[in-house]
């Protein structure tokens, strides 16, 4: 049995029920198997005045608890590390929690969280295990001083790990990782997301067809802006948005501009039960990313039997391999969107057929090799603990 202690700033909560979903999906199925032992530390920064961090809780019998610390106006950026890691190291003590009660740290993110798990492993004497999972290779990597602190911190983690090749790629140009780095994709949930009766579920929630789904938060790499510009060219179809974001606004003019606004409804995120209905409903899922790690919107929607349609970026190409799956659109114009959207909805493949081929993408395999890691390097460190005792 490994005992882990995943620490990350992105995990759900009842108040955002998909903050990081992908993160607790994973610690889950890896309790599940019975060879892993989990709890979930979460740091937790105070922007507020008086603002308290949210009281310990049980999510489907793994305890999660936050770290609360707080930003340093002007300087919190290179800070958060620091900040993160003893914030982590005063939760655990206040807590009762010892260090020996788990045997490394499951980092997800590069940066900030992963700076402060290797800050923290250190301390603790605990190796760590660190997950790379999109912009904070694409992003943070690339400036000057959070990229400084990551290449310090990478080469001091007993692992590193990429959810796509392209992230893993996109590590080694930044110089990080190097041939340390293990691909181990994200899976999906095949028995939340699945097929169901779409023309039922359409008439259920109300949705007219043809249809497409965007999901993803409202910010300008998900590319929202492109699919409104290319559902204007799309003669009688509709468009659902789910997600959130500071870009909600913006966009609500933008449809209206276009005169999209009777045909498109938005909606705040939702829990997994009710995502995979609208999955149903769609004709087609949308993804008009900037950047991706490995997206797990597009996994979802096949797995609910829905091709889609998607920015040729990040993993996106190692998802959508055969044409049941949906088209990659190489270039992000509204017309080239547009296109590839028409040719789904005019020629879309079985839903059975979709599903087959997402049946590919569940926990399974990812698991048993993240396992297998850590397993191998809690069993490394475990000599050295043992000298040093």
């Amino acid at each position: 049995m490994v005992r882990i202690l995943t620490f990350t700033n992105l995990y759900p909560s009842e108040r955002n029920p998909r903050h990081g979903i992908f993160v607790e999906q994973r610690v889950r199925r890896l309790v599940e198997s019975g060879r892993v032992d989990a709890r979930v530390l979460v740091p937790f920064a105070r922007t507020k005045r008086g603002e308290s961090a949210p009281p310990p809780v049980i999510r489907h019998g793994i305890s999660v608890r936050y770290a609360p610390f707080r930003p340093i106006h002007g300087v919190t950026t290179w800070l958060n590390p620091l900040l993160m890691a003893l914030a982590a190291r005063r939760a655990l003590r206040e807590g009762g929690a010892d260090a020996g009660e788990f045997d490394l740290i499951d980092g997800h993110f590069l940066y900030p969280d992963g700076v402060a798990a290797v800050l923290l492993g250190g301390w603790l004497r605990k190796p760590v295990v660190l997950t790379a999972r999109g912009s904070d290779v694409n992003v943070a990597a690339r400036e000057r001083l959070a990229g400084a602190c990551i290449r310090w911190a990478a080469p001091r983690a007993a692992a590193l790990v990429s959810v796509s090749a392209a992230l893993r790629e996109a590590m080694r140009a930044a110089g990080v990782g190097g041939e340390r780095i293990e691909v181990l994709r994200n899976g999906v949930d095949l028995g939340v997301f699945r097929p169901l009766d779409a023309t039922a579920v359409r008439a259920e929630l109300g949705l007219p067809g043809p249809l497409l789904l965007s999901v993803g938060n409202l910010v300008p790499e998900k590319g929202h802006e492109l699919v409104l510009e290319s559902l204007a060219r799309l003669d009688g179809a509709g468009l659902v948005v789910v997600g959130g974001g500071p870009e909600r606004e913006r966009l609500g003019r933008m449809a209206l501009d276009l005169g999209l606004d009777r045909r498109v409804r938005w909606l705040d995120p939702v829990a997994q039960e009710v995502l995979a209905r609208y999955y149903n409903a769609a004709d087609v899922t949308v993804l008009g990313s900037t950047r991706e790690g490995m997206p797990n919107v597009l996994l979802e929607s096949l797995a609910c039997g829905t091709p889609v349609v998607a920015t040729a970026v990040g993993g996106a190409p190692e998802i959508i391999t055969e044409p049941v799956a949906g088209r990659l659109v190489g270039e992000r114009t509204p017309e080239r969107f547009a296109a590839a959207c028409r040719e789904l909805l005019a020629a879309p493949p079985s839903r059975a057929a979709t599903r087959r081929f997402a049946e590919r993408f569940g926990w399974g395999e990812p698991i048993a090799r993240l396992i297998e890691l850590l397993s191998t390097a809690a069993a490394r460190a475990a000599p050295a603990r043992a000298l040093e005792a």
